[in-house]
């Protein structure tokens, strides 16, 4: 079972929700594994406090030319769509930091001037924290391209247990590449008028994905009825709502796990893994 923790932007308790779930679970006799995809900046280790067991090295290849067979005929920068490499008067010049590391300027080079060599973008880490198996992913300082690092994030991925994914906030690739293949996603959302239009955007790209998705509304008791009003009419359910709860932002300001402080939040969270698997059934 793979269920990504996502939300439109940023600063609405997504990692809040990510990390307590993936310890309710844990204390419930589940094996979870919590994987931090928000590869710019993770957070979730401040909370499960995960003892790294393992560090592994992630690159990309990148294009290295052969100055001596290559003739300068372009090939190569017409196909990358990235201008990662590109031909100028019959120099050929490459720029790794835009590399995608597709391949296609090494297949379509009829000279084979072209070789691959790693390009190192960042390092996934392993380990154990609160009960849950921990993974993520920590991108260079300076790089781009965050979705090659993830994706290596969720070769993690558990196959006879429970992955939640902490994506990144947002809804350009590299949350696609976060929310891509899981089996469910909950978006993560606040009743103002930026939380609405951000869940908007949200739900745009999860269902151009085809994956089922429902809302977890935090601090419902702010702000106005519109994303309530946006999920009744386009048939979305909220699976949970949260309160604004001071001894929440004082356990989060702590680095403590919220389930821990406040141990009222454990039905509640039991309560939204078990709406999530009723509308996976679905």
């Amino acid at each position: 079972m793979q269920i990504a923790v996502a939300s439109g932007k940023g600063g609405t308790g997504k990692t809040t929700v990510a990390t307590n779930l993936a310890l309710t679970l844990s204390r419930d006799g589940k094996r979870v594994r919590y994987l931090d995809c928000d590869v710019e900046e993770p957070n979730g280790h401040i909370f499960l406090k995960p003892r790294i067991q393992r560090t592994e090295k992630v690159a990309v290849p990148v294009p290295q030319v052969d100055a001596a067979r290559c003739t300068g005929c372009g090939q190569c920068g017409h196909i990358c769509q990235f201008s990662a490499i590109v031909c100028i008067q019959k120099k050929v010049l490459t720029f790794p930091e835009l590399c995608r590391g597709c391949g296609g300027c090494l297949l379509i080079c009829p000279e084979k001037a072209i070789s691959e060599i790693p390009r190192e973008v960042g390092w996934v880490e392993e380990g154990h924290g609160e009960g849950v198996e921990f993974v993520h992913g920590r991108l260079k300082i300076g790089e781009a391209m965050a979705p090659p690092l993830i994706r290596e994030v969720k070769r993690h991925i558990l196959v006879d247990g429970v992955a939640i994914i902490d994506a990144p906030p947002g809804t350009s690739c590299p949350v696609m590449e976060a929310i891509k293949g899981t089996d469910f996603v909950l978006l993560v959302t606040e009743p103002t008028p930026f939380g609405l239009n951000d869940l908007k955007l949200a739900v745009e790209v999860v269902r151009a994905l085809r994956i089922p998705l429902a809302v977890l509304l935090n601090r419902c008791d702010l702000g106005d009825e519109e994303v309530r009003s946006y999920c009744r009419e386009e048939r979305i359910d909220i699976l949970c709502e949260i309160p604004e709860d001071r001894r929440i932002a004082l356990a989060y300001s702590q680095g403590k796990m919220v389930v821990r402080a406040v141990p009222e939040y454990l039905p509640k969270l039991r309560a939204l893994f078990a709406a999530v698997m009723e509308q996976v059934k679905r």
